[in-house]
C-alpha cells in the first residue's frame, strides 16, 4: 500500500498531486474512521487553494455523518487547540513552510496532539480500500461556523507574566510571512504591553513577501530592520504559524536550536528539574543545559507527534524541535508560535537582551544540507549506510546518527519530500561543514552505487 501521510500529515502541489478528488475521499475515510455523529473542526492556512480543499475534505466528512465546525482561516496551534476544547477531531489544511503552490491535510485528534502513525495508517487503509461508510440522505452532517482566535489568543495570556511585559514595553518587529499567524501574534503581543512593528502582515497565499519558511535568506527585511537601534527583538514565524524563529536587538539571526536551549533551561530551572523531550536531530547544547540544571532528557524520532506523545507519556514540562517549533506542556501537546513568541518576550524581559543570553550558552555548530533520493529508494539507501558505517558507534531511533570524537552527523529521510536530510555538530564551524560535506558525498556514492 502506498504511504499517504509523512511526517505532519499529506501534502502534494495543488491540482498535481493534492486535488479534489483526494481531498474529498480522505475526507470520507478520515469520517469513516472517526465516526458517524462526530464533531471535526476544520480550519486553515492563508493559501490560495485553502478553501477549495477544505470545501472538499469537509464534503467527504459530511458524506459519512460527521458534523463540521469551519474555522476559518486560523493558526495551525489554534486550530489544535479549539479541537481539544470543543470537538472530537481537528483538520487543518496547510503546507506549513513549504512553497504557495503545495498545499496539505493534517488531522488533530481529540486531544489537540497530531495523529500518529498507526493512526494515519488505519486512515490509509480505509483510504485505498474504499471502504467508505455513507450514511443515509437524513444523516449526512451539518455545518457551523466558529471563531477559534479568541478562545487560542486568551489561553497564551493567562500563562504570561504581562504585567512585567508592559513595563519593560519592548520594541518588537513581527514577520507573519502573510501567513495564519496575521490573525493573532500581533493583536496578543500588542495586548501583552509590547510596541509591535508588523513585516508581512497581511493574510496572502502566495507569499508575497517571501517564502513562508523562516531562513535566514527569507528573513533579510527583518534582520536588516531589527538590526537598527530602534527595536529590542526580532519575530518571524512560518506559514501556519507552529515554528517561530528570533532575530536578537542586533540583528543576529538565532538558530532554532539556540532558542530550544533557552527555553529548556528556563523552564528546567523554574521547576527545579523535570524531563525535557526532543529528537535525535537536536543540538548536544539541549542535553548539557537540562542535565545541567538537574533536569533529564529524552530523544526521539524526528517528528512534533511523536515529540507531543512522548512528552505526554513520560509527563515531560517541555519538548521541542530545532527548527523553532516548541511545546509548552502546561498550554497545550503541540509546536505553538504565539506561545513561543510570548514566553521568549518574557524570558527576555526577566533576563536580559536574547544576545547576551545565547552568547551564555554552550556553543556547538550545526550544519544542515540535503540529498535528492527518490521515495522507493529511501529504505535501500539507509541499509546500505547502515552496512558502510557498521564500525561507528551509531543510534538509529530515526535514520542514522553517527557519533564522533569530534561531533555526530544525523543521516535520515524525510518525511515530506523526497530527499535525506543530514544534520552535523561539533563544537566549532569548520568540523561541522567538513563533516557535513564528507557525509553527504558518501550518501550520493552509495545512491550512484544502488540507482
Amino acid at each position: 500500500m502506498t504511504e499517504m501521510f509523512g511526517t505532519n500529515g499529506v501534502r502534494g502541489k495543488v491540482n498535481e498531486d493534492m486535488d479534489t478528488e483526494l481531498a474529498m475521499d480522505l475526507g470520507k475515510a478520515i469520517g469513516t474512521w472517526v465516526g458517524k455523529g462526530n464533531v471535526v473542526a476544520i480550519g486553515t492556512d492563508t493559501r490560495i487553494s485553502n478553501y477549495m480543499l477544505k470545501n472538499a475534505v469537509s464534503s467527504g466528512l459530511m458524506s459519512v455523518g460527521c458534523d463540521i465546525i469551519d474555522l476559518g482561516e486560523a493558526p495551525t496551534p489554534a486550530i489544535q487547540y479549539y479541537t481539544k476544547q470543543k470537538a472530537d477531531l481537528g483538520i487543518a489544511i496547510t503546507a506549513s513552510h513549504n512553497p504557495p503552490e503545495f498545499n496539505g491535510i493534517k488531522c488533530i485528534d481529540e486531544d489537540g496532539t497530531e495523529l500518529i502513525k498507526w493512526m494515519e495508517e488505519e486512515i490509509e487503509e480505509i483510504y485505498f480500500s474504499e471502504d467508505f461508510e455513507y450514511v443515509g440522505w437524513k444523516e449526512v452532517g451539518e455545518m457551523i461556523t466558529d471563531d477559534p482566535l479568541r478562545l487560542y489568543s486568551e489561553s497564551i495570556e493567562e500563562k504570561i507574566d504581562k504585567e512585567s511585559i508592559s513595563e519593560a514595553g519592548l520594541k518588537v518587529v513581527l514577520d507573519c510571512a502573510n501567513g495564519a499567524g496575521c490573525y493573532v501574534t500581533p493583536y496578543l503581543l500588542r495586548k501583552l504591553g509590547c510596541d509591535v512593528t508588523t513585516l508581512n502582515a497581511q493574510p496572502d497565499g502566495s507569499f508575497p513577501g517571501h517564502n513562508s519558511e523562516p531562513t535566514e535568506e527569507n528573513l533579510q527585511d527583518l534582520i536588516e530592520l531589527t538590526s537598527s537601534d530602534e527595536f529590542d527583538l526580532g519575530i518571524a514565524h512560518d506559514g501556519d504559524a507552529d515554528r517561530t524563529i528570533f532575530i536578537d536587538e542586533n540583528g543576529g539571526f538565532i538558530h532554532g536550536d539556540k532558542i530550544l536551549t533557552l527555553v529548556a533551561k528556563r523552564l528546567v530551572k523554574e521547576n527545579g528539574g523535570g524531563i525535557v523531550v526532543t529528537p535525535v536531530s537536536s543540538s548536544s547544547s539541549v542535553e548539557d543545559v537540562v542535565e545541567e540544571n538537574g533536569g533529564s532528557l529524552i530523544y526521539t524520532a524526528v517528528g512534533s507527534p511523536i515529540v507531543a506523545r512522548k512528552m505526554k507519556e513520560v509527563d515531560a514540562i517541555f519538548g521541542g524541535e530545532e527548527n523553532g517549533g516548541l511545546i509548552f506542556a502546561d498550554h497545550q501537546y503541540c509546536r505553538d508560535a504565539a506561545m513561543t513568541a510570548a514566553f521568549v518576550i518574557e524570558m527576555i524581559v526577566d533576563e536580559g537582551p536574547l544576545s547576551e543570553l545565547v552568547d551564555g550558552l554552550p556553543d556547538y555548530s550545526l550544519e544542515k544540507k540535503g540529498v535528492h533520493c527518490e521515495e522507493e529508494l529511501k529504505e535501500a539507501l539507509l541499509e546500505e549506510l547502515k552496512e558502510v558505517y557498521s564500525e561507528e558507534e551509531i543510534d538509529d531511533t530515526d535514520g542514522l546518527k553517527i557519533y564522533y570524537e569530534e561531533g555526530w552527523v544525523l543521516i535520515r529521510p524525510s518525511g515530506t519530500e523526497p530527499k535525506y536530510r543530514i544534520y552535523a555538530e561539533s563544537p566549532d564551524k569548520e568540523t561541522t561543514e567538513r563533516l557535513a560535506e564528507e557525509h553527504r558525498e558518501k550518501i550520493e556514492e552509495v545512491l550512484d552505487s544502488i540507482r
